[in-house]
């Protein structure tokens, strides 16, 4: 059987006090979908991979944070080479109680290509 997703990593949010978090923060729950944006113009990090809350009530997008440093190298380079597609990003854990770098948890996962999108990406490569 072929899954349509397969788990890719866990991670905490870091820098989640330095951002845009509490403005929606009672928006966040476990289960909710968060947005990973390549930041290639980061001077503190030139593999930084944002993680973004598209907030519907006034249709903005929210930096909540990063993923960590120590774990954005293949989001990063997947990313780049135009795969940002592939990654679907939720919220697994949120402990108020926690310092803020530990608030937040993820999970990611990597979405399959259906066999349309990816005979069309071959038969463009062809011509």
């Amino acid at each position: 059987m072929n899954a349509k997703k397969k788990y890719f990593m866990d991670c905490h949010l870091a820098g989640r006090m330095y951002h845009e978090a509490d403005e929606v923060w009672d928006m966040l729950k476990v289960g909710t979908k968060v947005e990973l944006v390549r930041e290639e113009d980061n001077r503190y990090d030139p593999q930084a991979v944002m993680v973004c809350y598209n907030n519907e009530e006034n249709d903005e997008q929210v930096c909540l944070g990063y993923i960590p440093r120590e774990q954005n190298d293949t989001i990063a380079l997947l990313m780049d080479m135009g795969y940002s597609d592939i990654f679907e990003c939720r919220i697994n854990q949120i402990n108020e109680k926690a310092h803020p770098e530990q608030q937040v948890h993820l999970t990611i996962k990597i979405r399959r290509r259906d066999e349309e999108e990816t005979t069309n990406k071959t038969t463009r490569k062809r011509k």
